[in-house]
C-alpha cells in the first residue's frame, strides 16, 4: 500500500513539474528556471521508474 501511494505522489509530482515547465516556456520566462524544472522532471521520472521496478520485484516474489 505504501509503495502504491508513493507511486501516485511521484507521478503527480512529475505531472506538476512538467506542466510548470511548459507554462514557463510558453510565457517565455527565465530559460534557466525552465531547464531546472525539466531536470527535476527527469529525476522524478527516474525515481518513479525505479519504484515501479521495486514494486514489480516485490510482487513477483
Amino acid at each position: 500500500m505504501f509503495f502504491t501511494v508513493l507511486m501516485g505522489v511521484l507521478l503527480l509530482a512529475v505531472l506538476g513539474v512538467l506542466i510548470a515547465g511548459m507554462v514557463g516556456m510558453v510565457r517565455e520566462g527565465d530559460p534557466r528556471r525552465s531547464n531546472r524544472l525539466m531536470q527535476w522532471r527527469v529525476i522524478l521520472q527516474g525515481a518513479a521508474i525505479l519504484l515501479f521496478i521495486i514494486m514489480m520485484s516485490l510482487l513477483r516474489s
